[in-house]
């Protein structure tokens, strides 16, 4: 097995920390996102969390991260609006998430963002049996109970986080 990056050692760590059982599943990183993962590694799309940072549109920009599971969509300008106390809201870029988080889209993780960082759990996500999150890499990703982020330090359950996605356009 490759040897583990900086993040994914942090990951480990607060996982270790937090002592709920886990299983780090080394992956092809050219399928991290999470629709090519599940296909790939024949997970269901329904246990998947994705961890999502947004941002202010405003200076000084604020930012939280969120957690919702891969079938819904973050309720942005509503919950995730109301929350922040901001009035506009949008999904920090690619170049924002790694440069607050040192992560790549397909690898960012709720298990090792920088302290300080408000973190929203969408309550869909804490009835499910297990849960992959991403391990910071884009080379692994880590299944676990959905305890692991009831245990997060700082981590709001947020009921109403997420909305249904319609139809089926998955």
């Amino acid at each position: 097995m490759a040897a583990l990056d900086a993040v994914e050692r942090q990951v480990v760590a607060v996982l270790d920390r937090l002592g709920v059982p886990y299983e780090r599943m080394p992956i092809d990183p050219d399928y991290a996102d999470t629709g090519p993962f599940c296909e790939k590694y024949g997970v269901p799309l329904e246990h998947s969390a994705n961890t999502i940072i947004v941002a202010s549109k405003k200076e000084p920009k604020q930012y939280a991260a969120c957690v919702v599971k891969a079938t819904r969509r973050l309720d942005v300008n509503h919950a995730v609006r109301r929350l922040m106390g901001v009035a506009r809201l949008s999904f920090a870029s690619s170049d924002e998430t790694r440069t607050l988080t040192g992560m790549m889209i397909g690898g960012v993780t709720v298990l090792a963002l920088p302290d300080g960082l408000p973190v929203y759990v969408d309550d869909t996500l804490m009835g499910l049996p297990w849960v992959i999150l991403g391990s910071g890499s884009r080379a692994s990703k880590i299944r676990t109970s959905p305890e692991v982020l009831r245990r997060l330090p700082g981590a709001q359950i947020v009921p109403g986080l997420s909305l249904e996605v319609p139809g089926d356009s998955l």
